[in-house]
């Protein structure tokens, strides 16, 4: 019995600290996030005249309506991040969806119709995972312009699935290959041919990592600065860019709850996506790894 009390309660301790350690891990990551949302819903003579770290004494919306919209600062009109938003919705839906169909389709041929060169093919795919973005520029830049989609937002979507197809292709490729190829084979032996094999058995197998890939192409394309910035023009920027055109406005004076705002705006996809479908995430990361 003593011992038994004893490994009880070294079970409890143990969990206690552990415990302990991810509140302490999670604050240290949480109280950024929660001093944005406070100095957003105050204004900015609370904020000179008060501490960093404090409730509103009053809450106000103005900086999320100056964030937001276009506002008249002086005697020039801001822009607000709702156009940029827009583009970037345009941009990331196409861009996802592409990217994430053409990958499907790579991992699907690399798994069960492999041909003469395919493994020197998901080879050369895989290189474009290795890639900085700042190398493919000045190429893309070229062929945008050959294409004619140079500061448009069909450039930014071509851009976004040239780099990103290297990416879905190794999920959905290492995914499939764990699949049983006994389904295949008597699939064919039944007389189902390619596209019949990939929609009415591959497909909906595939759900686990197709959350996975929708949810990290999704992240990387709303959140990226770089391509936004390079190949777009004022009319297509994505709120990365808007974002940052606001915070650096010439206007006379710092506006920090705008900024936190604005920050939060732009974010808030990102972390919805992760709050809503987060868990989906973890399990599709882990699907594959036990063939059978």
């Amino acid at each position: 019995m003593a011992k038994m009390s004893e490994r009880r309660y070294s079970e409890i301790t143990g969990r206690a600290v552990l415990y302990g350690i991810l509140i302490i891990v999670a604050a240290y990551y949480l109280v950024p996030l929660l001093i944005m949302i406070m100095t957003s819903f105050r204004s900015m003579d609370e904020i000179r005249m008060g501490q960093l770290i404090e409730l509103p004494r009053s809450f106000t919306l103005d900086a999320w309506h100056q964030a937001w919209n276009q506002v008249q600062i002086g005697a020039r009109d801001e822009l607000g991040l709702r156009p940029y938003f827009i583009n970037s919705i345009k941009m990331v839906i196409p861009a996802v969806a592409i990217s994430t169909i053409l990958g499907a389709l790579n991992g699907y041929v690399l798994s069960f119709w492999k041909f003469r060169g395919s493994e020197l093919f998901f080879a050369a795919l895989l290189l474009g995972c290795f890639l900085p973005f700042q190398a493919i520029l000045l190429p893309q830049s070229q062929l945008l312009g050959w294409l004619g989609l140079t500061g448009s937002i069909s450039g930014l979507v071509l851009t976004h699935v040239v780099y990103g197809v290297s990416f879905t292709t190794l999920f959905f490729r290492n995914y499939y290959v764990n699949l049983p190829g006994e389904l295949i084979k008597a699939a064919k032996l039944d007389g189902a041919g390619f596209w019949m094999i990939f929609f009415r058995i591959i497909l909906p197998l595939s759900s686990p990592i197709l959350v996975v890939t929708v949810i990290w192409q999704f992240t990387q394309i709303w959140n990226d600065f770089l391509f936004g910035v390079v190949f777009s023009d004022p009319s297509s920027q994505p709120v990365t860019v808007g974002l940052n055109n606001m915070v650096n406005s010439t206007t006379g004076e710092t506006r920090y709850n705008v900024d936190m705002a604005g920050a939060i705006i732009a974010a808030l996809p990102t972390i919805l996506v992760y709050v809503l479908a987060g868990k989906y995430f973890v399990r599709g990361l882990t699907a594959g790894s036990v063939k059978g």
